[in-house]
C-alpha cells in the first residue's frame, strides 16, 4: 500500500500533500484503534527501513518542511493556555469552527494542522507506543542528509533555541503577574528565580549557537538553567500551597497553570536540546523528540474543540473551590467512637429542626399566597432553617456527600501518587461510609417522632388534624417512586445538594483569599457599636463558617424556589429530600390516625428510601467527579479499590456499620 502511494511522488513533491496523504494512509478506521495504527506504522517503518528509494522521498518531504517552516508558535503557543478571556477564546473557536482561518505557508503548526486535520488524530498519535515513533526515526535515518551534518546552525534548532528564549521572557512576565505577588511579595526582587532563569536562558542560547558553529567551543551545559527551572517550580508549588491554605482567584489558577504549562515546555525543549547536541543527529534525540511530536501533534489537533477548552477550564474552576470543600469534608468523617457517637447526636438535633420546617412548609402552604410569594415564603424557611442547623452545630446526613467526596478525592490521588497506601484509602472508605449512615440514623430517628408529636399536639390543641386526609393522601403519593417523579426529584435535590457543596467551597475561598474577616475589623461603627472583643469573635466565625452558612442557606433556597421555578417556566420541576419526605409520612400516619391504607403507607416508606439513596449517590458521585477533575486523577488509578472494598466488606463488615470498639489498655484497633 505504502509503495505505491510513494511512487506517486518524488523528491521534489509539496512537502504537506505527500505527508497529509501518508498519515491518511496511517490513520485508523475509528481514532481509539491504536493497534491498526501501529500495524500500519510498523510497515510503513518496514518499508523506509528497506527501500532507500522511498526512505529518501519522505526524508526530504520532512527535512524540506522543517527547514522551510517558522516553528516559533508550535513550541510558545500550542497545548498552553491561551492568554485570552473565557468567553474571547470561546468566541474565537466558535468563529473558527464555522468559518475557518485561512492557513499560512510560513508557520509550522499550520502545517501540522493540514496533515493531522482530523480530531481523532489526537487520539490516535498519543498513544502510539514511543518505540513505534522511534523505530520510524530510525529508518528515515535524518544523518544522511546534509543539512544536519552542516557546521552552520540549522533552522530547526535556530527555531528551537528561540522559542526556548520566548518561553523564557513569557515566564519572567507571569512571575511578575500581580496575582502572584499578592501572594509572593519577594517575586519583585530582581533576583527572584522568575528573572534570574531568563539572564541564563540568553546566556544559555547564545553558548549553544556558539558552540554548534564551533564544536571546539566550550560545551554550553544547562544545569544552572535547570536547577533554576527547578526554583521556579518550587515557588510555583509554594504559592500553590499558600492559596489552597489561604484561598485563591480564578486568574491566580489560570496564571499558575500558564505558568506550569511554560516551565514544562521549556524542560522539554531543553532536554530535546541537549540530546541533539550529543551527537548532532536525530538518534540520540528520539525519545525526547517522540514524546514532544506526539504532544504538540495532539494539542494542535484539539486547538479548535470547544469540548476540550471547556474542560481544561472546569477542571481549574473546580481546583479552586474544592480545597476548602475537601477540608471541610474531613470533619464529617469520624474516626473514634466518640466522634460516631458525637456525630449521631448532632443528626438527632437536625432530624427535630427538620421536622419544624416541614411544618412551617405546610402551614406557608395552607395561606394559599400568590406563586412568587409563597416561592420565597418557602426558600427563607429553608434557607434559615438550614442555617440555624449549622449555627447549632447539627449535621444534615444529605450535606456529607458533596463535602466527604473531595477528602476522597485527594486521598486517591495521593495513592496513585505513593503517598497512602490502597488499605488506608479503603480504611477511609469505610469511615465515610459509617458516618453516612450514623447521620441517615440519627435525622430520621428524631424527625419521624417530632412530626407525630406535632401532629398529635396539634389535634390535641385545635381538635383538627395538622393536614386532612385528601392532604395526607398527595404526601404519600407524591414519593411513591411508582406513581410519581419521585426518583427524577430526588435526583433534582442530590444536584442541588452538590451544588451547595461548591458553593460553600467557593465562599470559604473568598473569605479567605479576599481576607474578609480582617477587612470586617477595619469597620469603625460596627466595633463602635458592638466592642473590640465581639467584633473580633464574630470576624473569627465568620472566617471559620462563611461557606457553610452560604451553602447552607443557599441550599435552602435551591429547594424551597425549585417547584415555584418550574410553575414559572410551565415544567414539572420539583424535589424530594429524604428528611423531609420522612416527615411528611409522619404527618400523613397522625392524618389516618395511625391507620393509613397498607399499600400507600409501605410504597411511601420504600419511596423515602428510594429518595435518600438518590440524594446521597447523585450529590456524591457530582462532588467525586469535580473533585477528580480538580486534582487531575484518572479513572484507572481507582480500579484497584473495587476489589480491595470488597474483600475489606466481606472480612470486616462491621467497620462500615459501626465504630471501632474501645481501646484498651495497650490495645491499639485499627478503624
Amino acid at each position: 500500500m505504502f509503495d505505491k502511494l510513494l511512487r506517486q511522488y518524488s523528491r521534489a513533491s509539496e512537502p504537506v500533500a505527500l505527508l497529509t496523504a501518508l498519515v491518511a494512509a496511517i490513520r485508523p478506521r475509528r481514532a481509539g484503534n491504536v493497534a491498526q495504527a501501529t500495524r500500519r506504522l510498523r510497515a510503513l517503518t518496514d518499508l523506509l527501513a528497506e527501500d532507500e528509494e522511498c526512505r529518501a522521498i519522505v526524508r526530504s518531504a520532512i527535512v524540506r518542511l522543517i527547514g522551510q517552516r517558522r516553528h516559533l508558535l508550535l513550541y510558545v503557543e500550542t497545548g498552553i493556555l491561551p492568554n485570552s478571556g473565557f468567553f474571547s477564546e470561546t468566541a474565537r473557536r466558535v468563529n473558527h469552527k464555522l468559518l475557518p482561518e485561512e492557513s499560512d505557508p510560513t508557520y509550522m503548526r499550520d502545517a501540522v494542522r493540514r496533515i493531522f486535520r482530523k480530531p481523532g488524530d489526537a487520539i490516535w498519535v498519543k498513544r502510539l507506543a514511543g518505540s513505534t515513533w522511534l523505530g520510524l526515526f530510525a529508518a528515515l535515518r535524518f544523518e544522511d542528509e546534509p543539512e544536519f551534518r552542516e557546521q552552520a546552525l540549522p533552522h530547526a534548532i535556530h527555531q528551537l533555541l528561540e522559542a526556548l528564549r520566548m518561553l523564557s521572557f513569557h515566564i519572567s512576565a507571569l512571575g511578575l503577574d500581580r496575582e502572584l505577588i499578592h501572594v509572593e511579595p519577594s517575586l519583585e526582587n530582581v533576583d527572584s528565580a522568575f528573572l534570574s532563569q531568563n539572564e541564563i536562558t540568553r546566556e544559555y542560547v547564545a553558548d549553544y549557537a556558539a558552540w554548534w558553529a564551533d564544536p571546539e567551543a566550550p560545551w554550553p551545559t544547562a544545569t544552572r538553567l535547570e536547577v533554576q527551572l527547578a526554583q521556579c517550580h518550587d515557588v510555583s508549588r509554594r504559592i500553590r500551597a499558600h492559596a489552597a491554605e489561604h484561598g485563591t482567584s480564578v486568574r491566580l489558577t489560570f496564571t499558575l497553570e500558564r505558568l506550569r504549562q511554560h516551565l514544562k515546555r521549556s524542560e522539554e525543549l531543553l532536554e530535546l536540546l541537549g540530546a541533539l547536541g550529543k551527537s548532532r543527529t536525530l538518534a540520540a534525540a528520539g525519545p525526547a523528540l517522540a514524546r514532544l511530536f506526539a504532544q504538540l501533534v495532539a494539542a494542535e489537533c484539539r486547538r479548535d474543540q470547544l469540548r476540550h477548552y471547556w474542560r481544561q477550564n472546569i477542571s481549574l474552576l473546580a481546583m479552586r473551590i474544592t480545597e476548602n470543600a475537601k477540608r471541610t469534608g474531613e470533619h464529617y468523617i469520624t474516626e473514634r467512637r466518640d466522634d460516631y457517637f458525637a456525630l449521631l447526636r448532632s443528626a438527632l438535633g437536625a432530624g427535630f429542626i427538620i421536622a419544624f420546617m416541614a411544618a412551617i412548609k405546610i402551614l406557608m402552604g395552607k395561606l394559599h399566597a400568590a406563586p412568587l410569594v409563597e416561592g420565597l415564603m418557602y426558600c427563607l424557611n429553608y434557607g434559615l432553617g438550614f442555617v440555624l442547623i449549622h449555627m447549632l452545630h447539627f449535621t444534615v446526613a444529605t450535606k456529607q456527600p458533596a463535602m466527604t467526596a473531595n477528602a476522597l478525592a485527594a486521598s486517591i490521588q495521593d495513592t496513585g501518587n505513593g503517598g497512602k497506601s490502597l488499605d488506608d484509602l479503603t480504611t477511609l472508605i469505610a469511615r465515610t461510609v459509617r458516618s453516612q449512615l450514623a447521620a441517615i440514623f440519627g435525622n430520621l430517628a428524631l424527625t419521624v417522632p417530632t412530626g407525630i408529636a406535632i401532629g398529635v399536639a396539634w389535634h390535641y390543641l385545635f381538635g383538627q388534624h395538622f393536614v386532612d386526609t385528601a392532604k395526607a393522601t398527595t404526601m404519600l403519593k407524591d414519593i411513591d417512586p411508582f406513581s410519581s417523579g419521585a426518583f427524577f426529584y430526588a435526583m433534582n435535590a442530590g444536584f442541588c445538594l452538590f451544588l451547595s457543596g461548591l458553593i460553600a467551597g467557593y465562599y470559604d475561598n473568598a473569605a479567605a483569599y479576599n481576607r474578609i474577616p480582617q477587612r470586617l475589623l477595619q469597620l469603625g461603627w460596627p466595633r463602635r457599636l458592638f466592642g473590640e472583643a465581639r467584633m473580633r469573635r464574630f470576624a473569627g466565625y465568620i472566617d471559620r463558617n462563611l461557606g457553610a452558612l452560604a451553602g447552607n442557606f443557599y441550599f435552602g433556597f435551591l429547594l424551597g424556589g425549585m417547584s415555584t421555578f418550574g410553575l414559572l417556566i410551565g415544567l414539572p420541576i420539583d424535589i424530594r429530600h429524604i428528611t423531609f419526605s420522612a416527615t411528611n409520612v409522619a404527618y400523613a400516619l397522625v392524618a389516618f390516625d395511625f391507620e393509613p391504607d397498607r399499600h400507600l403507607l409501605l410504597m411511601g416508606i420504600f419511596g423515602v428510601g428510594v429518595i435518600g439513596l438518590t440524594n446521597l449517590v447523585v450529590s456524591f458521585a457530582l462532588a467525586l467527579l469535580v473533585a477528580l477533575r480538580a486534582r487531575g486523577v484518572s479513572a484507572l488509578q481507582g480500579t484497584g479499590l473495587v476489589g480491595k472494598l470488597l474483600q475489606r466488606m466481606l472480612l470486616q463488615p462491621r467497620q462500615f456499620l459501626l465504630p471501632p470498639k474501645r481501646q484498651k489498655q495497650g490495645v491499639s484497633v485499627k478503624s
